[in-house]
């Protein structure tokens, strides 16, 4: 996906730079605006938690309102709740795998099994997106906490370099 949308940006590092932002926290562009759900995000906070000109925001939405395609997606982006950082607070497991080639299919099923084995029901799964992310994981919330017997049988899955959980 995001080779697709790179190439409008790929002449503006600084455009691609928001626009992956952007995406990374599910931030969509409508009206000439920047949402996070329905809230309205201000062009000059964005640019300051981004380290960004106010101009780049403005030229980048510009840039995305004109295009069909680019505006197909930004359009309709979510932010998603990722519960791992309070999984602990809550007496729950998180398992974070990193993965030897993020693209490869069947890590996240084969992960799922091995916990669903074990009677654990998963609150959330998050892929970070290997297109996206420089090191992509995978964060799986448990119910419970994770027993580390289960590390083993995890790390033999193919396409798992390292598993951590806490």
């Amino acid at each position: 996906m995001w080779r697709q949308l790179a190439k409008y940006f790929n002449q503006y590092p600084k455009r691609k730079k928001l626009t992956q932002k952007l995406l990374e926290y599910g931030l969509k562009v409508s009206n000439n605006k920047i949402y996070c759900g329905e809230i309205e995000l201000s062009d000059s906070k964005i640019a300051r938690a981004f380290d960004l000109d106010r101009r780049i925001i403005t030229s980048t939405i510009k840039t995305i309102m004109e295009q069909k395609d680019l505006q197909k997606v930004f359009s309709r982006l979510k932010p998603t709740c990722h519960l791992k950082d309070v999984a602990t607070d809550m007496n729950w497991g998180v398992i974070e795998i990193i993965p030897e080639d993020p693209s490869m299919p069947g890590i996240l099923a084969n992960v799922a099994m091995v916990v669903a084995d074990a009677k654990i029901s998963i609150r959330q799964a998050i892929v970070d997106d290997f297109e996206l992310s420089e090191e992509p994981r995978l964060f799986i919330v448990t119910e419970n906490q994770v027993p580390g017997m289960l590390i083993p049988k995890i790390r033999k899955i193919n396409g798992v370099k390292a598993v951590v959980i806490y």
